[in-house]
């Protein structure tokens, strides 16, 4: 049996410091942006969001060079004020214990997670990661947690997900996965089809990951 966690405002409630990062881009770049347009695309991958923010079609080179500033950013914000979500270290800690292989699956680039993971100590309880650089169609597409599935040697049915955000949520669906979601970045109405809905990682436990397994293979 496996769990899938997203990292940001998963694992770690890290939406403030993309928040932030996104309004310096738009600053630096003579942007407009909102509240409403970052809540509307947090989950999704920047060659995504660019393009949507700038109200046209981007070249290549012009997203790498926004995204690349933009994630610099916000490794920048975070670097001295990372903590884990609460309840995540115990949650881990149970469903190691009770056999279970833990991937995280994340549109995050790759230095975004290996920071994160570092230095807030969670790295040590993982299996595998995926990040947005590891598939070619990010959330609401199912690759990431198909491929996360993949590593840890698992099939879909064997695998919970664990997400914050819509497009996560319809990205663990679309995987054939049942879904956990927790209340950290949207309103319950808004991630009413997922499996379980929590407002926080202390309100879980490993019977429960079992319980939806099972009914999953059901």
């Amino acid at each position: 049996m496996g769990v899938i966690f997203d990292l940001d405002g998963v694992l770690v409630d890290t939406g403030w410091a993309h928040r932030q990062s996104w309004y310096d881009l738009a600053e630096k770049e003579g942007l407009s942006m909102t509240d409403e347009f970052f809540y509307s695309t947090f989950g999704m991958q920047n060659y995504m969001i660019i393009p949507m923010l700038l109200g046209r079609d981007v070249p290549q080179n012009e997203i790498s060079r926004l995204s690349d500033w933009k994630e610099q950013r916000y490794r920048e914000i975070i670097a001295e004020k990372l903590t884990p979500a609460e309840g995540a270290k115990t949650l881990l800690c149970d469903l190691k214990n009770k056999g279970f292989l833990l991937a995280v699956g994340s549109s995050a680039p790759r230095a975004n997670l290996e920071l994160v993971l570092e230095r807030t100590g969670l790295q040590d309880y993982f299996d595998a990661y995926v990040t947005g650089q590891d598939v070619t169609n990010s959330k609401p597409a199912p690759d990431t947690f198909l491929k996360a599935s993949e590593k840890l040697s698992l099939g879909a049915k064997n695998c919970v997900v664990v997400e914050d955000a819509v497009q996560g949520i319809e990205a663990g669906k679309a995987a054939g996965m049942p879904v956990v979601a927790v209340t950290t970045t949207r309103s319950r109405d808004d991630l009413r089809s997922a499996d379980i809905i929590v407002d926080s990682l202390t309100q879980l436990d490993a019977r429960q990951f079992v319980e939806l397994i099972a009914s999953q293979r059901c």
